[in-house]
């Protein structure tokens, strides 16, 4: 059985979650626009502090405080959930994007000092970066297929996303 998470209000969390599909996607233009895009969207819905926040190819950090502590695991939630859904329509494919429990810990004070306050205004220029006229690239593979990455076989025809059949 899993260790309940450790939650309280009006402090800081150091949080981290890994990607599934063993891919280094944050290297990807359009995946780091993808998670501005969510990250903007939850911001207006739930209130909170970000600071830190690093994209490691297939690894998310960030310092977060929200403004009621308590809602943590209903942000995560929604970061993973609307990422991938929205990252296997661009994709065409099926399936888990994050890897398992994000970890998250209480900070004893303020996140360090290396961890700057993140630009808002820049997440929001990014944000509005658009993707869809991406989308036939994406889904060609070529972005993903640069030195260091392999294409895995979750990506295969069999396992992509088949399209809606028309009504009648």
């Amino acid at each position: 059985m899993r260790q309940q998470r450790e939650l309280a209000e009006h402090v800081w969390y150091k949080v981290g979650s890994a990607i599934n599909i063993g891919e280094p996607l944050f290297r990807l233009p359009w995946t780091k626009v993808l998670l501005h895009r969510v990250l903007r969207e939850i911001r207006k819905r739930y209130p909170f502090e970000m600071r830190g926040l690093k994209l490691e190819e297939a690894w998310l950090t960030f310092y977060i405080k929200p403004d009621d502590g308590f809602m943590l695991p209903l942000i995560m939630q929604l970061l993973k959930q609307t990422f991938s859904l929205r990252f296997n329509i661009i994709v065409g494919r099926r399936g888990h994007v994050w890897g398992e429990r994000y970890e998250s810990d209480i900070l004893d004070g303020e996140p360090p000092e290396w961890a700057e306050e993140v630009d808002w205004g820049a997440i929001d220029k990014s944000a509005n970066t658009p993707i869809a006229g991406a989308a036939a690239y994406i889904l060609s593979w070529d972005s993903l297929r640069s030195p260091g990455m392999t294409i895995t076989t979750r990506f295969s025809a069999k396992n992509a996303a088949k399209p809606a059949s028309p009504p009648g």
